[in-house]
């Protein structure tokens, strides 16, 4: 399961072994100056938009990896039933990152914080 950690200098999301594999990915770390929106999403799996690629998806369950479309690159780690942080940044690898999270809320207000109000 992803972690997301808040630095005094970066949002840092740190996938497990699995994650890594399956959504050809390694941990994601976004400085704080780069970030410009954090939302939580209540239903993931459907603000979930693009083309997989690379990654995993097995449908109505998960979703890891890469999602590109509309000229935008998405990084995502989401499951069915759990809320998401979506973290919009701006010059980094990706314009937007959807991650899962115990407290969804309390993790968002710890990046607005942060970043200053983001």
């Amino acid at each position: 399961m992803a972690r997301i950690d808040v630095t005094d200098e970066a949002v840092v999301i740190h996938l497990s072994a699995f994650e890594k594999v399956a959504g050809l990915l390694g941990d994601q770390e976004i400085p704080l100056a780069a970030v410009t929106d954090v939302e939580v999403v209540s239903d993931p799996l459907t603000a979930t938009r693009g083309l997989r690629a690379p990654g995993l998806a097995v449908p109505g369950r998960t979703r890891i990896g890469t999602w590109r479309g509309g000229g935008r690159r998405q990084m995502v780690r989401v499951r069915a039933g759990r809320q998401a942080v979506r973290i919009r940044a701006d010059g980094q690898r990706f314009d937007s990152y959807l991650v899962d999270a115990d407290d969804p809320a309390a993790v968002a207000d710890a990046i607005r914080a942060a970043a200053g109000g983001a």
